[in-house]
């Protein structure tokens, strides 16, 4: 039986020019560049000049992933930008990537913090399947470095800025794991953990915008546990197996959840796609952004299945399983 796939066709990443190492905090910060690693395996982050807005990096990243594709604005149909940082309170940022890139359709935010990316995915693959739209470009795109607390070491040390993009297209698929594509998705959410990770302000809250507000060590148990078992349930979805996993491409918030995930679900970690160290946690750009990383430097290739899963505030986590 034939069905319809949202295979990718490319992807690109941009981060900003502004490299922040660990030893920069050392002279506001009661921190060391030996603590930050220890603790999170992040040796530097990039920074988003004063006047770059989440969509400038999210417009370079798309720009990006059409040149790995071949492809121009024009043959875009729709555009799903995920972000917590945007430009606006309205209009989308998806809007102006849309018309910096010349594409037609639609584009629209997504807000699912930093699963934002799987969230919108998820939402991409559903609008190819029902023919909503031929070609899609995902994106993850944030600016961080503007909803930080610089006098929080537990929080401002591990954030950074930059974007990513997947660009998505109709192809025909058999139904079986071996198709190219999106194979399964896994999402949830529970706001009862809303205390443990968000932004102290808002439009009808605060009318500020507020700053980052973390409870690290909690989040860090509800991590491993539900990153795990929504990656077992996207393999058991698309009937794989750990063994038959190419890589894993998890939202890239610390080194240590990243490998206690790995552990659990028994999987090694060279196959696991690290740029944490580079990076900093990007939020709902870090997968795209270290998919991207893992495709220019030739460890994804065509035929790969590749694992993606993220958590962030709401709680909201999940997990897709996508054949290049």
């Amino acid at each position: 039986m034939t069905i319809l796939r949202a295979v990718p066709v490319g992807c690109g990443h941009y981060l900003p020019e502004r490299v922040v190492s660990n030893a920069e905090f050392e002279a506001t910060l009661d921190t060391t560049d030996e603590w930050i690693r220890a603790r999170t395996g992040i040796e530097r982050r990039h920074f988003a000049a004063d006047d770059q807005k989440t969509s400038d990096l999210a417009i370079e990243a798309a720009r990006a992933a059409l040149n790995d594709a071949g492809l121009q604005g024009s043959d875009i149909d729709a555009i799903v930008l995920a972000t917590a940082t945007p430009d606006q309170t309205f209009p989308s940022t998806a809007t102006r990537v849309q018309h910096a890139i010349g594409a037609g359709g639609f584009a629209f935010d997504m807000q699912a913090v930093c699963a934002g990316f799987i969230y919108a995915l998820a939402n991409a693959d559903a609008m190819i399947k029902a023919g909503q739209a031929k070609r899609i470009m995902v994106i993850g795109a944030e600016t961080f470095s503007r909803i930080l607390d610089w006098t929080d070491r537990g929080t401002c040390v591990l954030f950074g800025d930059g974007a990513g993009a997947v660009i998505l297209e109709a192809r025909e698929g058999d139904g079986t794991s071996a198709d190219a594509g999106i194979l399964s998705t896994d999402l949830h959410s529970d706001g009862k953990y809303n205390h443990l990770l968000y932004v102290d302000g808002g439009v009808s809250s605060t009318g500020t915008i507020g700053v980052l507000r973390m409870q690290g060590p909690e989040v860090f148990k509800h991590a491993v546990g539900k990153l795990s078992a929504a990656g077992n349930t996207a393999m058991e979805k698309a009937g794989v197996s750990p063994d038959d996993v190419s890589y894993v491409v998890p939202h890239q918030a610390n080194l240590r959840i990243i490998s206690a995930v790995a552990n659990k679900m028994s999987l090694p970690i060279d196959r696991i796609v690290v740029t944490v160290q580079d990076h900093g946690n990007t939020s709902a750009a870090s997968i795209p952004m270290a998919m991207s990383v893992a495709r220019a430097d030739g460890r994804i290739k065509s035929g790969d299945l590749i694992l993606m899963e993220a958590i962030g505030g709401g709680l909201a986590w999940g997990a897709a399983l996508m054949r290049w």
